[in-house]
């Protein structure tokens, strides 16, 4: 390839802005030319990030579109919800596509956005250009897209982990509950009681029981796959630890199933999408098995007993939650294999 596509990140000095700049810096078809941040403009990244000292020597811009559109041919929008939203509009006239991290455009209906998002609602024809880029499910809608949604950490994890099953129609839609952890890098790099280290050190808690964002995501995407409105039950849980996500999953069999059949049929599901992992019956993953990788590991149980089925999924929430899946839907946009810049071995231990 003889023009690589020039690479803009807004919001630059947020996690998930930093670790778009770590795998796309090494990107053959990829150049980062603009990286922005309102609130550090005129800084270099490494003034805010120092271990990309002498490794990446990018001054911070403003938000100006007419400059992101004479430096660049795409757009990550890296930034906090109800930011993004407000500069969209512009960057699509602008002719440039859009990779947006933020949760904008997840949800179809402006109405559920306000609820639970508590930010005015995107313009109701963008939420319905966006393509939603769960990039394992959807690659053929992502191909086309020129706004590009990146679905949320856990329901990355989450809908990977149910999606076939509710395909074969092997578990009850009515019955799921997912228990959700996640590292505190998930909630961003702003200060905060929760994440203060004697909080956090030695600690488990849940937090926004029955109220978290991601539910009515996790919902939209699951009742494509069911053909009516599904529910979940969704409990969210801090974690003391930097990276990760683990959902533990619990649904009601349809019908008795074999265990090894259920695997066997999960690995034929995510054929040919090599970020997925289904592990070996009796085998079940942790999250510092995909720390720092764009993978997501699959494993199961089935309780004989209760006739329910198991499911634990895990990710990297700053990686195959956040930059990680930008990328791999970048690549998807542009008709490269999906795995380029991202063929990654997991950092372990």
């Amino acid at each position: 390839m003889n023009n690589p596509i020039r690479a803009a990140i807004i919001g630059s000095t947020g996690y998930g802005g930093v670790e778009l700049i770590r795998f796309l810096i090494n990107h053959p078809y990829v150049d980062i030319t603009s990286v922005i941040s309102s609130s550090s403009a005129g800084e270099s990244i490494s003034d805010s990030y120092p271990h990309l000292n002498q490794l990446v020597e990018l001054d911070l811009d403003q938000v100006d579109i007419d400059l992101i559109q004479k430096k660049s041919d795409v757009v990550f929008t890296a930034t906090p919800s109800g930011i993004s939203s407000a500069l969209i509009p512009d960057l699509l006239e602008a002719e440039l596509k859009v990779i947006d991290l933020s949760g904008d455009y997840r949800l179809k209906s402006g109405e559920l956005y306000v609820k639970w998002y508590q930010h005015k609602s995107p313009l109701p024809t963008h939420l319905e250009q966006a393509v939603y880029g769960l990039s394992e499910v959807f690659a053929e809608d992502i191909r086309t897209a020129e706004l590009l949604s990146n679905p949320g950490c856990y329901p990355t994890a989450a809908s990977l982990g149910l999606i076939p099953a509710l395909s074969m129609k092997k578990i009850d839609p009515k019955s799921i509950i997912i228990d959700a952890k996640s590292g505190a890098s998930g909630a961003g790099r702003k200060l905060g009681l929760s994440v203060h280290y004697s909080e956090l050190n030695e600690n488990l808690k849940p937090y926004k029981v029955n109220q978290h964002q991601h539910i009515p995501e996790i919902e939209q995407t699951l009742s494509r796959f069911v053909g009516e409105q599904t529910t979940i039950t969704f409990t969210t849980h801090l974690v003391p630890m930097t990276r990760g996500i683990m959902c533990t999953m619990y649904a009601n069999l349809v019908e008795p199933c074999d265990e090894q059949q259920l695997i066997d049929q999960y690995r034929k599901y995510f054929k040919g999408r090599p970020f997925v992992r289904i592990r070996d019956k009796g085998r079940w993953p942790s999250t510092k098995e995909v720390a720092g990788s764009n993978y997501c590991d699959i494993g199961f149980s089935i309780d004989e007993r209760t006739g329910r089925l198991t499911i634990i999924s895990v990710i990297d929430n700053v990686v195959k939650g956040a930059a990680g899946q930008a990328i791999q839907n970048l690549n998807l946009m542009m008709g490269w294999d999906e795995t380029t810049g991202l063929e990654m071995i997991p950092v372990y231990p």
